[in-house]
C-alpha cells in the first residue's frame, strides 16, 4: 500500500474535526496499561495502533478488528505520533478512575 493509499482513506471522513478535536479521543487512565494513552478510555493503546499500521495493516483491516473504532481514532494516533517525534507541548485529557 502506498502512502497515498493509506493517506488517501482518510480524505473528506474525519478532516473535519481539528487536530485538538482529535487529539482529545486520546487519553490516559492509570488504571489502563499503567497509563499509557489510550484511545477513548478503552483498552486500546495509541503503540498498539501504530504498530498494526507499521507492521503493514490497513485502516480497513484494524476498523474491522475493532468495530468500535473510528477512522479519526486512527488519525489521533498519527497525529499523537507526531507531535511526540516533535516533541511538541500540548494538554491531554486523564479519565478519572471509576467509582
Amino acid at each position: 500500500m502506498t502512502s497515498d493509499t493509506f493517506l488517501g482513506s482518510f480524505v473528506g471522513k474525519v478532516n473535519l474535526m481539528t487536530e485538538t478535536d482529535l487529539l482529545a479521543r486520546i487519553t490516559f487512565d492509570p488504571q489502563i496499561f499503567d497509563g499509557k494513552p489510550i484511545i477513548r478510555g478503552r483498552r486500546l493503546a495509541v503503540e498498539h495502533v501504530l504498530g498494526m499500521l507499521a507492521a503493514g495493516d490497513t485502516t480497513a483491516e484494524l476498523l474491522a478488528a475493532y468495530p468500535w473504532l473510528e477512522e479519526a481514532d486512527i488519525q489521533a494516533c498519527l497525529i499523537y505520533a507526531r507531535k511526540m517525534v516533535a516533541q511538541e507541548r500540548f494538554e491531554l485529557f486523564t479519565l478519572a478512575p471509576a467509582a
